[in-house]
């Protein structure tokens, strides 16, 4: 940790909570820098004494994202995961809006790095549809995207004609659709069911498990 830092940022990083709960709390005068109530914007030395009063119920899930969910800023007329989620909770990671399947959800914000940092090499797979072949061997090998960017080796498994399976260890924006587009093919469906050890399983779009045990390691906790 580089010092000093912003007392949100501090709050961040030591895992008590998000950016955004923290200025809460600073705000409602929970947070102390040695003994004194921290304000806004307020620095952090390494040797201050911070407290915070924090204290919530952390839950963890996987969902089913039904296709046409968005995950991050709906524009007029769509609907996001909230919309049809029961728990006040944020999806970690994108899903776009044509695409369905896995994708955390949580209301720790001390999983957001561990999951979407790529210097973790996560893997994610992925069942595709395309609307003719391709050459899967290339996809393996590494693609040329339309920004110039050559993607990671990853898995490819044949699951039939124009079917396949994914396994990828990075996740650029729109990454497979632009992969299968550069091999001259367009996605006919892309669904997410699996992250690290966390599978789809048997859930049906909507619907949902909470992530416990063991998996949790998964999560970084």
């Amino acid at each position: 940790m580089d010092y000093p830092m912003r007392i949100n940022k501090y709050l961040s990083q030591k895992g008590i909570c998000t950016r955004k709960e923290a200025d809460v709390l600073i705000k409602e005068g929970k947070v102390k820098i040695n003994n004194v109530k921290a304000k806004l914007g307020d620095k952090v030395k390494e040797t201050d004494n911070v407290l915070a009063s924090f204290k919530k119920d952390l839950t963890y899930f996987a969902f089913y994202k039904p296709k046409g969910i968005i995950t991050h800023s709906p524009q007029r007329g769509e609907k996001e995961i909230k919309d049809i989620f029961p728990k006040d909770v944020f999806p970690v990671g994108r899903l776009d809006k044509d695409s369905e399947g896995l994708i955390i959800l949580t209301n720790d914000g001390r999983v957001t790095d561990r999951l979407l940092n790529p210097e973790f090499l996560h893997e994610k797979e992925y069942i595709v549809k395309t609307d003719r072949p391709i050459d899967l061997k290339r996809m393996a090998s590494g693609v040329k995207l339309d920004d110039g960017y050559i993607t990671r080796r990853c898995m490819v498994k044949s699951l039939g004609r124009n079917i396949f399976s994914v396994v990828l260890t990075e996740g650029k924006k729109r990454q497979i659709r632009r992969m299968c587009g550069a091999l001259g093919a367009g996605v006919k469906s892309l669904k997410r069911i699996r992250i690290m050890r966390i599978r789809l399983g048997s859930l049906r779009p909507g619907g949902y498990k909470e992530i416990k045990g063991e998996l949790l390691k998964d999560l970084g906790l």
